[in-house]
């Protein structure tokens, strides 16, 4: 939230007989947002946010730095009610490298862009208990949030326009780039609790040259987090489970570290532009970013194995060190002619490598000569992308010209798994994270073509409506085809009604194909660790337990909206939707193969042994999201400075509709198996707050600045799986995060700020002793806020 942007939580209450809800951090005053031209969701040149047929929210750069967060994933959280981020501990890669859901579908299914160009995703794929299980991601943290001029976020399917992955919507980063001066800020911070130390030196600057012809924006940060540990005490829970046996620490031992990773970030980005004349321009952005994270397994205790005690008397907890190194450059042409025609022609390239090292750690089967720490292996994600827009101006005799769009792209794609060092593998592996073998490794990619077209048009002064179709044809799964077709009616100046009808698509990625590896992980109802394999759908052991070829999701959504201006500084709107996902692609439940002699032998007939546990992707079930957002920013003039607010409202409610028969050859091996658990489905249905509201208010004076925010985060509820006993399900309760911060201006440059996050130190329920791995997992990992309580924070901010 800064000096323009804010919500309204009383207005909202008395024009639509709402309860209070909460604020979106969103825009740059009322009047400038209605009036911010979009580039998302639309090929008109001049469209606004107030004229669009589809609900999109414009975020602003001093709404990212309102709180003490150094990361823009969790600004964005905050700032978007639909947006849910949450801090997963204890589950390796994902630890590191968080996904984000927008609407509660698969974070997956929300296409990035940064400045209207598809952003890549991670290499990493979310396999372990978390929200997102299954997943490959964009990695939102890994643009520096002092290069954003604004971010626009389209909540609504954009397939037609954007291709694969835009289910749930597209988060556009527009980044900065005429804009001349710039910022210098150091950040600090530390939890209450007395750790999760952070600093971030962080600035921008941009500078014209060719008599102001040319300019480029370079933006940089600089960030160190310390570990939290939240982990609490082993305390066992019935007489069977007693300490300093099996893998149990001593009574009362904290063992673990549970809570946030030890990271250190460096990120650079440069945004150019160069007009060769009126007509022809040339841009190119570039951002390269590195990040070593370190995160946390399971404990060993001292009697985990007889060799434990040799090399870690008092047992260990073994470090999941990654190196993630992400790249990327786009870089184009455009132009335009006197007969309203412009075109656009880029080059896309995108790259993250993802370095796995297991250290504080041992491999048993080494014995004595075995070392502590082991390279792993990598994976590595790779786009080149091709593509050319073309718009031109028509006069069909309406009352203003229509835009007709239309488009080609051509989009290469690999993914590798390359094998870790042989000692990380051998035998046990690396306790933690073992590396992947040669057998497991791979190199995979694949090509894709594509075309659109579109036709927008206000057929008056009211009604405005626009239609778009795209086909794209894939090299290892097929085509797809989507459309959609999207109005606005105005009623008067200040009343307007918007809806949009649209089918989407979601590929399989690359990682979801071919992802292959044995890991150790840990059951939580059976208190105990299992060795489990995830295999391809294609690969023989996956298809000898009834797997298929992945095909692409499909969706279809529906959203009707109402946009509302009763007085000059009050503006509200109401969305509904309704998402339905067909195909839709999980990981399914590790099925439990350890004691069933049919499944050892036709495992040990495919050469592989010692797995207790399989697990694959499929398209097994289908899914209904129904929700309604409601968005307001009020702001009132003050004589002396001015008092904005604003609010924000997201119900969000998704079922599982269809889950596919379990396949013959399941079925044919006598024991009852789940390919989606009901842990899995809960995730699904109910792993994140059904709603969310937000409210703030900015009191801007000449020189202090006040900022005050709460969010109120609503129930969510954890499902044990099959193995477990249902009465065990927790739900836990909504909770609400109070943010403030006060900021001095000293002069027209200088700006010191002192603030907290979660200022009232909230945490979210406690675990149930028998879900909490003995009271030593407290909190859930699937809470929307994280267990770290309470955040101080100070930043020095120099501008120019």
């Amino acid at each position: 939230m800064n000096r323009t942007s804010s919500t309204l939580a009383t207005a909202i209450a008395l024009a639509l007989g709402l309860p209070l809800s909460p604020a979106l951090a969103q825009s740059s005053g009322t009047a400038q947002t209605l009036d911010t031209v979009i580039v998302t969701g639309t090929r008109v040149a001049d469209r606004t946010v107030a004229e669009s047929q589809s609900p999109i929210d414009i975020i602003t750069p001093e709404a990212l730095t309102a709180t003490g967060t150094t990361e823009l994933a969790t600004a964005l959280a905050r700032a978007l009610p639909s947006l849910n981020f949450p801090r997963p501990a204890v589950t390796d890669g994902t630890s590191a490298i968080r996904p984000a859901q927008l609407r509660g579908l698969s974070p997956d299914q929300v296409l990035i862009l940064v400045n209207g160009k598809r952003r890549h995703t991670s290499a990493l794929l979310n396999v372990n208990g978390s929200i997102g299980r299954g997943s490959s991601a964009a990695d939102l943290n890994t643009i520096p949030v002092a290069a954003i001029a604004r971010v626009e976020v389209l909540r609504d399917g954009a397939s037609a326009q954007y291709g694969s992955d835009a289910i749930a919507g597209v988060v556009n980063l527009v980044l900065k780039g005429a804009e001349k001066g710039g910022s210098l800020a150091l950040d600090l911070g530390q939890y209450s609790a007395g750790d999760g130390r952070q600093y971030q030196l962080s600035g921008d600057a941009g500078v014209g040259f060719a008599d102001d012809r040319g300019f480029v924006h370079v933006a940089g940060q600089l960030t160190h987090q310390d570990n939290t540990n939240r982990a609490g005490p082993f305390q066992p829970y019935t007489p069977a489970t007693l300490p300093n046996q099996g893998n149990n620490p001593g009574l009362g031992e904290v063992a673990y570290i549970y809570g946030d990773p030890v990271v250190d970030a460096q990120a650079v980005s440069a945004n150019a532009g160069f007009a060769f004349s009126d007509n022809l321009n040339a841009y190119a952005t570039a951002i390269a970013s590195n990040r070593d994270i370190v995160s946390y397994a399971f404990n060993r205790s001292r009697n985990h194995n007889p060799l434990t005690a040799q090399f870690y008397p008092d047992g260990f907890v073994p470090e999941i060190a990654m190196l993630s190194q992400d790249r990327s450059l786009v870089a184009g042409l455009k132009g335009s002619n006197e007969a309203g025609w412009t075109w656009d022609v880029s080059y896309n390239y995108g790259y993250n490598h993802i370095d796995f090292q297991t250290q504080n750690s041992v491999n048993y089967s080494l014995g004595a000569t075995s070392p502590r720490r082991f390279r792993d292996g990598a994976l590595e994600y790779t786009q080149n992308i091709g593509n050319a827009d073309v718009t031109k101006t028509v006069d069909f005799g309406l009352a203003y010209p229509a835009t007709l769009s239309f488009g080609a792209e051509y989009r290469r794609e690999k993914w590798n798994q390359s094998p870790g060092e042989a000692n990380s593998y051998t035998g046990s592996g690396a306790q933690g994270f073992g590396g992947f073998t040669p057998q497991n490794s791979g190199y995979f990619d694949r090509h894709s073509y594509a075309a659109y077209a579109g036709l927008e048009a206000d057929l008056s002064d009211k009604f405005s409506a626009g239609l778009t179709g795209r086909y794209e044809d894939y090299s290892d799964f097929g085509s797809e085809t989507s459309g959609k077709l999207s109005a606005r009616y105005a009623f008067t100046e200040r009343v307007a009604l918007r809806g949009t009808v649209s089918s989407g698509f979601r590929a399989p990625s690359l990682a979801q194909q071919h992802y292959q590896v044995v890991t150790s992980q840990y059951n939580g109802s059976l208190d105990r660790f299992f060795d489990s394999g995830t295999f391809p759908a294609t690969s023989p052991a996956a298809r000898a337990l009834g797997a298929e070829p992945l095909k692409a999701e499909t969706s279809l959504s529906y959203s009707l909206g109402l946009v509302l201006q009763p007085t000059d500084r009050l503006y509200i709107t109401v969305d509904a939707y309704q998402i339905d996902i067909d195909d839709r692609i999980v990981l399914s439940s590790n099925l439990p193969l350890g004691t069933n002699a049919a499944a050892q032998a036709l495992l040990a007939g495919l050469g592989i042994n010692g797995v207790t546990a399989a697990r694959y992707f499929n398209n097994a079930i289908d899914t209904r999201t129904r929700g309604v957002d409601v968005i307001g920013s009020y702001s009132i003039p003050l004589t002396h400075g001015a008092f904005n607010l604003t609010a924000g409202y997201n119900y969000n409610k998704t079922d599982i509709t269809r889950v596919a028969p379990n396949p013959a050859q399941l079925d044919a091996l006598g024991a009852t198996f789940w390919r989606v658990g009901r842990d899995e489905q809960g995730r699904i249905e109910e792993g994140f707050p059904r709603d969310k509201t937000t409210l703030g208010a900015t009191w801007n004076l000449q020189r202090w600045d006040f900022v005050l925010g709460a969010t109120r985060y609503g129930e969510f509820t954890t499902r044990v799986a099959e193995t477990g006993n249902p009465v065990n399900d927790q739900t836990y309760g909504a909770k609400w995060i109070v943010d403030a911060s006060a900021s001095f201006k000293p002069s027209a440059n200088w700006t010191l700020t002192l603030g907290a996050d979660n200022l009232l130190d909230q945490y979210p329920d406690r675990t149930i002793a028998v879900n909490a791995n003995h009271g030593q997992f407290p909190y859930s990992s699937q809470s929307p806020f994280g267990f770290n309580g309470a955040y101080a924070y100070g930043r020095i901010r120099y501008a120019w």
